[in-house]
Protein backbone atom coordinates (compact mmCIF):
# COMPACT_ATOMS: atom_id res chain seq x y z
CA UNK A 1 0.00 0.00 0.00
CA UNK A 2 1.05 3.59 -0.65
CA UNK A 3 -0.37 6.55 1.22
CA UNK A 4 -0.77 10.15 0.14
CA UNK A 5 -0.29 12.49 3.10
CA UNK A 6 -1.74 15.98 2.73
CA UNK A 7 -1.42 18.40 5.68
CA UNK A 8 -3.93 21.16 5.04
CA UNK A 9 -4.09 24.84 5.82
CA UNK A 10 -7.42 26.53 5.23
CA UNK A 11 -7.90 29.56 3.04
CA UNK A 12 -7.44 32.68 5.14
CA UNK A 13 -10.97 33.90 4.42
CA UNK A 14 -12.50 30.82 6.10
CA UNK A 15 -12.92 30.17 9.79
CA UNK A 16 -11.83 26.79 11.13
CA UNK A 17 -15.49 25.82 11.47
CA UNK A 18 -16.27 26.81 7.86
CA UNK A 19 -13.21 24.94 6.62
CA UNK A 20 -14.06 21.76 8.53
CA UNK A 21 -17.72 21.85 7.51
CA UNK A 22 -16.86 22.27 3.81
CA UNK A 23 -14.19 19.56 3.96
CA UNK A 24 -16.51 17.12 5.74
CA UNK A 25 -19.86 17.90 4.05
CA UNK A 26 -18.89 18.94 0.51
CA UNK A 27 -15.42 17.67 -0.35
CA UNK A 28 -15.61 14.26 1.36
CA UNK A 29 -18.68 13.15 -0.63
CA UNK A 30 -16.95 14.35 -3.81
CA UNK A 31 -13.88 12.22 -3.02
CA UNK A 32 -16.14 9.26 -2.23
CA UNK A 33 -17.94 9.68 -5.56
CA UNK A 34 -14.59 9.37 -7.41
CA UNK A 35 -13.01 6.71 -5.20
CA UNK A 36 -13.66 3.81 -7.58
CA UNK A 37 -12.45 5.72 -10.66
CA UNK A 38 -9.30 6.85 -8.83
CA UNK A 39 -8.82 3.41 -7.19
CA UNK A 40 -8.72 4.98 -3.73
CA UNK A 41 -8.75 2.21 -1.11
CA UNK A 42 -9.11 4.39 1.98
CA UNK A 43 -9.67 8.08 2.71
CA UNK A 44 -9.39 9.65 6.14
CA UNK A 45 -9.80 13.24 7.26
CA UNK A 46 -7.97 14.23 10.44
CA UNK A 47 -9.52 17.48 11.69
CA UNK A 48 -7.54 19.71 14.03
CA UNK A 49 -9.26 19.91 17.41
CA UNK A 50 -8.46 22.88 19.67
CA UNK A 51 -7.49 21.69 23.14
CA UNK A 52 -5.95 23.25 26.26
CA UNK A 53 -2.72 21.37 25.40
CA UNK A 54 -2.16 23.11 22.05
CA UNK A 55 0.02 25.96 23.31
CA UNK A 56 2.21 23.64 25.40
CA UNK A 57 2.66 21.25 22.47
CA UNK A 58 3.64 24.07 20.09
CA UNK A 59 6.00 25.65 22.63
CA UNK A 60 7.74 22.32 23.27
CA UNK A 61 8.65 22.23 19.58
CA UNK A 62 9.57 25.87 19.08
CA UNK A 63 6.07 26.97 18.06
CA UNK A 64 7.29 28.98 15.07
CA UNK A 65 5.35 27.19 12.33
CA UNK A 66 1.71 28.01 11.71
CA UNK A 67 -0.31 24.90 12.60
CA UNK A 68 -2.19 22.84 10.04
CA UNK A 69 -5.98 22.71 10.06
CA UNK A 70 -6.07 19.00 9.30
CA UNK A 71 -4.50 16.13 7.41
CA UNK A 72 -5.99 14.12 4.56
CA UNK A 73 -4.76 10.55 4.11
CA UNK A 74 -5.53 8.48 1.02
CA UNK A 75 -4.37 4.92 0.26
CA UNK A 76 -3.78 3.03 -2.99
CA UNK A 77 -2.59 -0.53 -3.59
CA UNK A 78 0.66 0.76 -5.13
CA UNK A 79 2.29 3.77 -6.75
CA UNK A 80 1.69 2.07 -10.09
CA UNK A 81 -2.03 1.71 -9.32
CA UNK A 82 -2.26 5.41 -8.42
CA UNK A 83 -0.43 6.38 -11.63
CA UNK A 84 -2.67 4.12 -13.74
CA UNK A 85 -5.83 5.58 -12.20
CA UNK A 86 -4.72 9.14 -12.85
CA UNK A 87 -3.51 8.43 -16.37
CA UNK A 88 -6.91 7.24 -17.56
CA UNK A 89 -9.19 9.88 -19.09
CA UNK A 90 -11.80 9.38 -16.36
CA UNK A 91 -9.18 9.41 -13.62
CA UNK A 92 -7.55 12.59 -14.90
CA UNK A 93 -10.95 14.30 -15.06
CA UNK A 94 -11.77 13.18 -11.51
CA UNK A 95 -8.39 14.41 -10.22
CA UNK A 96 -8.94 17.80 -11.89
CA UNK A 97 -12.40 18.09 -10.32
CA UNK A 98 -11.04 17.28 -6.86
CA UNK A 99 -8.20 19.79 -7.20
CA UNK A 100 -10.61 22.49 -8.37
CA UNK A 101 -12.80 21.83 -5.34
CA UNK A 102 -9.79 21.92 -2.99
CA UNK A 103 -9.20 25.50 -4.10
CA UNK A 104 -12.57 26.37 -2.51
CA UNK A 105 -11.30 25.71 1.01
CA UNK A 106 -7.56 24.88 1.05
CA UNK A 107 -4.61 27.26 0.83
CA UNK A 108 -2.96 25.07 -1.81
CA UNK A 109 0.39 26.88 -1.78
CA UNK A 110 0.73 26.39 2.01
CA UNK A 111 -0.38 22.74 2.01
CA UNK A 112 2.35 20.24 1.11
CA UNK A 113 1.56 16.77 -0.23
CA UNK A 114 3.67 13.62 -0.59
CA UNK A 115 3.49 9.85 -1.03
CA UNK A 116 4.72 7.59 1.75
CA UNK A 117 4.89 4.06 3.10
CA UNK A 118 3.67 3.46 6.64
CA UNK A 119 6.03 1.96 9.21
CA UNK A 120 3.75 0.79 12.02
CA UNK A 121 5.58 0.76 15.36
CA UNK A 122 2.69 0.33 17.81
CA UNK A 123 -0.72 -1.10 17.00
Amino acid sequence: MVKLVYPLRRRRDLSQEEFQRYWRETHAPLVASHAETLRIRRYIQVHTDATPLDDALRESRGGAVEPFDGVAELWWDSVEDLAAAQSSEAGAAAARELLADEANFIDLEASPVWLAQENVVVG
